[in-house]
């Protein structure tokens, strides 16, 4: 029998973890220390593997079953979805490294700059950002092109 919303929020917790299934190996996982879990519960490969996807409410029934819908696409494509997760998270932690190494410049309404690279940081007064201009501009007409 598939889960609704009244069922999750009157579920509650016992002395061991327990599982209520909703269908196609999606089920929350209720925990005694009140907390309630999304999990996909799936065979890829001849192994049982388990997905997961939040706490409840924040995923709220709706979604956990659209990424569980989500997660059998990947199946029946002949993808884990497990890999496919593991996959973006190393996207996301490479984009965080490359936007931590990225220098970052501002300049405030009083002239002040300031120039981050990643936790670093250099602030300049107004006097020194003009003369850290100048410099650069004097550079500008006594360097080559290339």
């Amino acid at each position: 029998m598939a889960l609704s919303d009244t069922a999750i929020k009157n579920a509650k917790p016992a002395e061991k973890p327990r599982k209520l299934f909703d269908g196609g190996g999606l089920y929350l996982l209720v925990v005694p220390s009140r907390a309630k879990y999304w999990r996909l519960k799936y065979r890829f490969g001849g192994k049982e593997k388990t997905l997961s996807f939040g706490v409840y409410p924040e995923v709220t029934l709706a979604a956990a079953r659209n990424l569980r819908d989500e997660a059998h696409a990947l199946l029946a494509a002949g993808v884990d979805p497990s890999e496919v997760r593991k996959e973006e998270r190393a996207a996301q932690r490479d984009e965080a490294v490359r936007l931590e190494a990225a220098m970052r410049f501002s300049v405030d309404s009083d002239g002040a700059l300031s120039i981050r690279l990643g936790v670093r940081r250099m602030n300049l007064s107004p006097s020194e950002t003009a003369q850290l201009r100048a410099f650069l501009d004097a550079t500008r007409t006594v360097l080559p092109k290339e």
